[in-house]
């Protein structure tokens, strides 16, 4: 199983990024996705997720309105559109898969099965 973040990098605030997730090694359609990020010092926090689908998509409150997530399940990918980068957007994102779409539990990164190894955000301010 792989999982590969790429696309992070330096950013001005109000600035973009686009950042991917490209898996291998499992049914990515059998999967949700999720990006999670981990700032240093702090734990790993929730951004977004995506239904097996596209169809259904959950955001933190704080990349709401900002961010968008989308996957391709022809490629097996999973994308982070983020918009109106702010400082406190710095951090490493993961992406991850899960099985299950339960909005009570995608939040918590101890329910997914698979992680990717991190692309470094920096946005200055």
């Amino acid at each position: 199983v792989q999982l590969q973040a790429s696309g992070g990098g330096l950013v001005q605030a109000g600035g973009s990024l686009r950042l991917s997730c490209t898996t291998s090694g499992f049914i990515f359609d059998n999967y949700i996705m999720g990006w999670f990020r981990q700032a240093p010092g702090k734990e790993r926090q929730f951004v977004s997720a995506v239904n097996w689908y596209g169809d259904k998509k959950h955001y933190s409150d704080s990349v709401k309105g900002r961010f968008t997530i989308s996957r391709d399940n022809a490629k097996n990918t999973v994308t982070l559109e983020m918009n109106s980068l702010k400082p406190e957007d710095t951090a490493v994102y993961y992406c991850a898969a899960d099985t299950r779409w339960d909005y009570g539990e995608m939040e918590y990164p101890s329910n997914y099965d698979y992680w990717g190894q991190g692309t470094q955000v920096t946005v200055s301010s």
